[in-house]
């Protein structure tokens, strides 16, 4: 199980009481702990953080009084400190969701209040330049509470990096673009089961599937994936809680391990993580087990470069848990939870 190994993370969290933003921390997997827990970057609601593949820059959404965008950092490459270079703001609410190609030449965040998708250049020095394409998504959905208009939640690439895709929660839609001449241009969309609010995707490595967490029906939706144009099919639909569960619970994360053997999703409300089987053959999925979330809201979960490990983080209770992961049944097993990150959302390692 010990690799011998320390990995650097880092947290975004919301700071609307005791954070201060950006939190960062080792993982040592030789004493199995979760260490160096630190804030090394004061901004306004970075919930969202990606990271260069080159992991010489760090972006996060960000909100600063009234005006809502995106921040971006260089990494300091012995300390991992953070060094902010620039940010991006718009009137208005800030993006949820942010990702960058693997080039490093482009962002594109999702705002889930706005209901909008945009798309920023980077330039040689990392620095994020303005909204090159937004789209406004348009629409409403069956949960007259939730889906009165849209709530984009999700914005990444593809495996191939041939297309962006956009999660939409508000309109039951996961919409594809392609990137041409700095703008974003739909060429395919999706509609789910209406009312069921999708709100984040992850790609299986074969490039074949696809598995969208959603957040107002707590399922997993499997799907077919055509590289060729992005287009994507429905292959099934399994619910992330138990039959018997009947309070309130929200769909929140979903990953999937580098080999495409297992699918993890998570439950906030029910408070766990659902663990599923993926059939290599028909990308179906079938559920191994369920786990405590072991704290309140969890928001997102990250599997570690080495993945023998998996961290969540619960932004109610605060704290981010440490699982040992089993690579050949999936399953997870809690070794510590009581490492404290006020408001913890989502978690990123660099890169390995």
């Amino acid at each position: 199980m010990n690799s011998n190994q320390k990995f650097v993370g880092y947290v975004g969290t919301y700071t609307k009481s005791e954070s201060k933003g950006i939190y960062q921390f080792t993982l040592d997997t030789e004493k199995e702990r979760i260490t160096d827990v630190k804030a090394v970057a004061n901004l306004g609601n970075p919930t969202y953080l990606t990271i260069s593949e080159d992991n010489k820059n760090l972006y996060a959404v960000v909100k600063e009084g009234n005006l809502g965008g995106i921040a971006a950092f260089s990494i300091e490459e012995n300390s991992g400190e953070l060094k902010k270079l620039n940010d991006q703001l718009t009137e208005g609410a800030s993006p949820c969701h942010i990702s960058i190609d693997r080039r490093k030449q482009q962002l594109v965040t999702a705002n889930y209040h706005k209901g909008t998708i945009d798309l920023y250049e980077v330039n040689q020095a990392g620095l994020a330049n303005e909204a090159s394409s937004v789209i406004q998504h348009e629409g409403t959905g069956l949960n007259k509470e939730r889906q009165e208009k849209p709530h984009t939640h999700f914005s990444g690439y593809t495996l191939n990096e041939k297309y962006v895709v956009a999660v939409d929660l508000g309109i039951d839609k996961l919409i594809t673009y392609k990137i041409e001449n700095k703008s974003l241009i739909e060429v395919n969309s999706l509609s789910v089961k209406p009312g069921s609010g999708p709100r984040h995707i992850t790609f299986h490595p074969n490039g074949k599937f696809a598995y969208i967490m959603t957040e107002l029906s707590s399922e997993v939706i499997a799907l077919q994936l055509n590289e060729d144009d992005g287009s994507f099919t429905e292959l099934q639909y399994i619910s992330t809680i138990p039959n018997d569960f009947t309070e309130n619970n929200q769909g929140s994360a979903i990953h999937i391990s580098k080999d495409g053997q297992f699918v993890y999703a998570g439950n906030r409300g029910h408070n766990s993580i659902a663990v599923f089987k993926v059939n290599q053959d028909t990308g179906k999925l079938n559920l191994v087990e369920i786990v405590s979330s072991e704290g309140n809201w969890p928001r997102d979960f990250v599997l570690d470069p080495s993945e023998n490990y998996l961290i969540a983080s619960n932004e109610m209770s605060g704290n981010l848990v440490l699982y040992a992961r089993n690579n050949t049944t999936g399953k997870l097993a809690v070794i510590h939870s009581d490492v404290q990150v006020p408001e913890a959302v989502c978690v990123k390692f660099l890169n390995v």
